[in-house]
């Protein structure tokens, strides 16, 4: 009994923080999703052409790209709480414009500043919620990230769904500042993460964060577990990032990053009705069948964090690409057949389905919760960007060419070519990536940080 309590009065104090900040992600999910329902009227509404429709899409990618880069410098100087508050505000105006948008080039423009928002909220919200948890929890902490990107995907096919019947496109795009205004306002009584406030030599205030969630003696150790790595980070650069120590956490991080978008996930959450249509859906039907794709994301998604701090991440991660290569195979074989009616049709939605349950349950959660875990915490900004930038680099180059592809390779190609980049990643996965459970973050870098020290070539004698 004594445990349990101990456990609900470490969980609680930790767990509204991480709400709060997650619902980054919902925006993140809100924004990327909504699109799929929204461009079956957009197209009519603003006369759009298939590259112009993967224009409006990829802008927000694009747009991700700049936030990522953006933020990365920013968030180590300035500190994570302010940061999340700055891309509040801005999913708040570019919800609003995209709503009100009259031309197609305003729309474009509301969604890049749209993509400035995720692209902050994606790098600056698992690094919040990693730096707050205590290490026996983190993992499940972190995955809100993803949790609550699934929901606000869909929320958004649900809200299209909504819509459909009078094409209410507006609502759609501009329903979203609603949770940023409520994220906004939740984050003014947060906490900034104790790790950043060590960094900046606020000691006291860092104690006081900690011990709302951990016992004195943990917080205790864990200040001076900090404290000693952090000497050794205080001088780090951008240069320094590529040094042979922190080498094998950089591209361990954009490995995944990779896989995670070369497996073709994108082209899914941001085409499915538009492909559904193509294969004799109407639209009424091909949204409805996307909101059912999109509540099996969901609830796989809540399955996996609360499996990923038992059974750990490297066994989430193998095991769940390789279901999606299978998947990916079986779907480019369906796309073989005469047609893509009847039960054809139907097998269809259920191999996008367990392919979305697949993604959900490792590379969707692995992504935001490596990249949040493997970098020290002086840079953690700085590093986890070069993952960011790698996964909204690739997203914004799918979306740009899903559709243009098809009409090269047709969708079996699309597939795939999807399935081989899968293999790959998995080949580079199972060789390098660690498994993090249960470690402190001060541990996790060190192991790294050894494997690049190791392959360091000795520096020749000088005579």
């Amino acid at each position: 009994m004594a445990d349990q309590v101990a456990r609900r009065n470490t969980v609680w104090p930790i767990l509204g923080p991480s709400l709060v900040a997650a619902i980054g992600g919902f925006l993140f999910g809100y924004d990327t999703g909504v699109i799929s329902a929204a461009l079956l009227y957009l197209g009519p509404a603003f006369h759009l052409s298939d590259p112009l429709k993967q224009v409006v899409v990829a802008s927000l990618l694009l747009g991700a790209i700049a936030g990522v880069l953006v933020a990365g410098p920013l968030v180590d100087r300035f500190g994570r709480r302010r940061m999340l508050m700055v891309a509040a505000a801005v999913f708040a105006a570019g919800a609003l414009t995209a709503g009100f948008a009259t031309h197609v080039s305003v729309l474009i423009a509301a969604r890049f500043v749209l993509g400035v928002a995720i692209g902050t909220a994606s790098l600056v919200v698992p690094t919040y919620i990693a730096e707050m948890a205590p290490r026996a929890i983190r993992g499940r902490l972190v995955s809100l990230q993803q949790l609550m990107i699934t929901v606000g995907i869909f929320i958004s096919y649900l809200v299209g769904y909504a819509f459909a019947p009078s094409g209410g496109w507006r609502w759609m795009l501009g329903l979203a500042v609603v949770p940023a205004v409520v994220m906004l306002a939740g984050l003014v009584g947060l906490s900034e993460s104790p790790r950043w406030l060590l960094t900046r030599g606020r000691e006291a205030e860092a104690r006081a964060v900690m011990l709302r969630t951990r016992s004195p003696r943990e917080a205790e150790e864990e200040i001076a577990e900090i404290r000693r790595m952090t000497e050794v980070e205080r001088r780090l650069t951008f240069r320094d990032l590529l040094t042979p120590q922190l080498r094998p956490a950089i591209l361990l991080g954009v490995a995944i990053a990779a896989t995670n978008q070369l497996v073709g996930v994108n082209a899914i959450i941001y085409y499915t009705p538009t492909l559904l249509t193509r294969s004799g859906f109407g639209p009424a039907a091909a949204i409805l069948s996307t909101v059912g794709i999109g509540l099996v994301n969901m609830i796989v998604t809540i399955m996996a964090l609360l499996l990923v701090d038992r059974i750990g991440r490297r066994p989430l991660l193998l095991i769940g690409t390789v279901v999606l290569v299978l998947d990916l195979i079986f779907l480019g074989a369906l796309y073989l057949l005469p047609a893509q009616a009847g039960a054809v049709r139907w097998f269809l939605v259920g191999a996008l389905c367990v392919y979305i349950a697949a993604f959900a349950a490792s590379l969707g959660l692995g992504i935001w919760l490596i990249n949040s875990e493997i970098f020290p915490t002086e840079v953690r900004g700085k590093a986890a960007g070069f993952g960011t930038v790698t996964h909204w680099g690739l997203d914004f180059l799918i979306s740009l060419t899903v559709l243009t592809t098809i009409s090269m390779l047709t969708a079996t190609g699309l597939f795939w070519m999807y399935a081989v980049f899968g293999i790959l990643g998995f080949i580079y996965l199972y060789r390098r990536l660690p498994e993090t459970k249960g470690r402190s973050l001060e541990d996790i870098e060190g192991t790294l940080r050894a494997r690049g020290e190791v392959r360091r070539p000795p520096r020749p004698r000088v005579a």
